[in-house]
């Protein structure tokens, strides 16, 4: 199959090593990647700011630029999420409907493509697990606490496949972290509300690393702990399977 890796362009240009750990465990998972060096934003930004006309020009280079491979795999469920529910916007060609279908979050291409649940390695910490609104509610990679009691997703399996793993039991399991993509600049008091109240219930509960499959999301919450100089690393969970795995 051919692959394409999309980076999302804040983390290509805040957390590259992000990036670089999504195509190596690829690599691992014994896919070849390719990085196709004219690819841009996927148009989320401007879609979420209300300005999703002046958007689609950069829609329709998204799908010039992937419309030739079998997948788009990036480590942002909310990017693939807008390819694939809000590129509608575009004539409903060939190529369009092929891109939308083609995207996928690196955890769910995981889990649903390459059809793996468990992972050989180690890491011995207790890993507070955060469940960002996209993947959960949109690409349906997780359980939602309003269906269901039972606490279960892609990352979730795969992370409870490490040996010395401990997952955190949270109080609140799937509650948002207040990004919201401009969201948290149009209503940063209540963004930054909503990630303390995130951050503490991790930290009410142990929490040592702060783990998703969203760097948006992370990106947020990273910024909250810093500022409390609280005792929590934020990995992707790209950084921590690619590091675990041989």
């Amino acid at each position: 199959m051919k692959v394409a890796l999309f980076v999302p362009c804040y983390i290509d240009q805040f957390y590259p090593q992000v990036g670089i750990a999504t195509l190596q465990l690829l690599e691992k998972l014994g896919v070849t990647a390719h990085f196709p060096a004219q690819q841009t934003c996927c148009g989320q930004p401007l879609a979420n700011s209300g300005c999703e006309r002046d958007a689609l020009p950069i829609y329709q280079h998204f799908v010039q630029t992937f419309q030739d491979y079998d997948y788009v795999v990036a480590p942002s469920g909310s990017c693939v999420y807008h390819v694939r529910k809000h590129f509608d916007k575009l004539d409903q060609t060939a190529a369009v409907q092929h891109v939308r279908g083609a995207a996928y979050d690196l955890i769910d291409f995981i889990s649903t493509v390459l059809k793996v649940d468990t992972l050989p390695g180690a890491f011995p910490h207790k890993v507070g697990l955060h469940l960002s609104c996209h993947g959960q509610r949109g690409l349906h990679q997780a359980n939602e606490s309003e269906m269901t009691p039972v606490r279960d997703g892609q990352l979730r399996r795969l992370l409870a496949s490490l040996d010395g793993i401990e997952l955190t039991h949270l109080n609140r399991n799937d509650e948002c972290c207040g990004f919201g993509g401009t969201f948290c600049v149009s209503e940063a008091g209540i963004s930054a509300r909503m990630g303390q109240d995130r951050v503490a219930d991790h930290v009410l509960n142990g929490t040592q690393v702060l783990t998703g499959s969203d760097m948006s999301c992370l990106m947020h919450l990273e910024g909250i702990v810093r500022r409390a100089k609280m005792p929590i690393r934020v990995m992707h969970a790209a950084e921590i399977l690619n590091g675990v795995v041989a």
